[in-house]
């Protein structure tokens, strides 16, 4: 094998004859050398390796430790402080379902004592609200799990409350004017004794207006009151004797008259069918009953149709 060498220096070439033997012979001791240099490079490397871990060895073990202690005493940490939420979370979830039970259960309660048509209170669905669209303070939170039945059960527990408060306005609307619906006898026993209107006087034989009724009945026995109302008057006034006087809203008055004696004061607030006074025979009168009247916006009118209407 010829091999041929050109120099830098001079651009001269030089030929070399090279047999198959010697060329295996560079061939081989150039892989010696390589392997040799790259197993040295191996043994000097591990070497320094060792030396350095066997050097770092304590200080890093220690400060792994320390570390791996520090999380863990912080993750128990974490595990305590939610396993405590969620035991107060749980607390008040089981709180709020008996709370949402409860109401569900007064709800029904006031539906049906109340009279309420069908349906038109219904616990099972959430009051209808709406209204133009508004800027938001924050962007929408979605709590999972255990947070979100708290939210579900507080909007329903809200809506439960909006729906009563609704029921408990209307039934007290109701109420009141149930109470303040002037039905009835102002007496719990006894008769009609004098018709409202013209009559003849008692005490002076002639013609004369009569602006009430009168109600016979025994000394002493209850005079009540015919609707809810305020005491504006009770005492003693001419012709009447002892007169009872309440105003029951919307500028309609009842009065009792020839009372025995008086059970209320000024400003109390009486109820329908509370005992005002106890009949007798007071003032301009001919033996124990209740002159009664019924006035609006100051005019008398005729008690009867008052007397002969049903209660609501």
């Amino acid at each position: 094998m010829n091999l041929i060498v050109v120099t830098k220096k001079h651009g001269r070439s030089h030929s070399l004859n090279l047999n198959l033997w010697m060329l295996g012979g560079l061939v081989l001791a150039g892989m010696t050398l390589l392997l040799a240099v790259g197993y040295g490079g191996y043994r000097f490397a591990q070497s320094q390796a060792a030396e350095g871990v066997q050097g770092a060895s304590p200080a890093l073990v220690k400060q792994w430790h320390e570390r791996l202690s520090e999380q863990k005493e912080r993750l128990q940490s974490v595990q305590a402080q939610a396993n405590r939420q969620i035991d107060a979370l749980t607390l008040r979830l089981g709180e709020m379902q008996g709370r949402l039970l409860r109401l569900d259960a007064l709800g029904q309660r006031l539906v049906e004592s109340s009279g309420l048509a069908n349906g038109e209170f219904n616990f099972d669905q959430a009051p209808a609200v709406g209204g133009p669209e508004s800027p938001t303070l924050g962007p929408s939170l979605s709590p999972p799990g255990l947070s979100a039945m708290i939210d579900r059960l507080e909007s329903q527990i809200s809506s439960r409350e909006s729906q009563l408060r609704l029921l408990n306005e209307l039934l007290s609307r109701e109420r009141l004017e149930d109470e303040r619906f002037v039905a009835g006898r102002p007496i719990t026993w006894g008769w009609l004794s004098s018709h409202y209107g013209y009559r003849t006087d008692p005490f002076s034989g002639k013609r004369a207006w009569h602006s009430g009724v009168d109600l016979a009945g025994k000394e002493g026995s209850d005079i009540i009151a015919v609707a809810a109302g305020v005491v504006t008057y009770a005492d003693d006034r001419y012709g009447y004797g002892n007169l009872v006087e309440i105003d029951h809203g919307d500028g309609l008055v009842t009065r009792y008259a020839h009372c025995k004696s008086i059970e209320v004061s000024v400003g109390d607030v009486v109820e329908k069918g509370q005992v005002v006074a106890l009949m007798g025979s007071t003032g301009r009168s001919t033996g124990p009953h209740v002159h009664f009247e019924v006035l609006r916006d100051g005019k008398t009118l005729d008690p009867e149709k008052y007397i002969r209407r049903a209660s609501r």
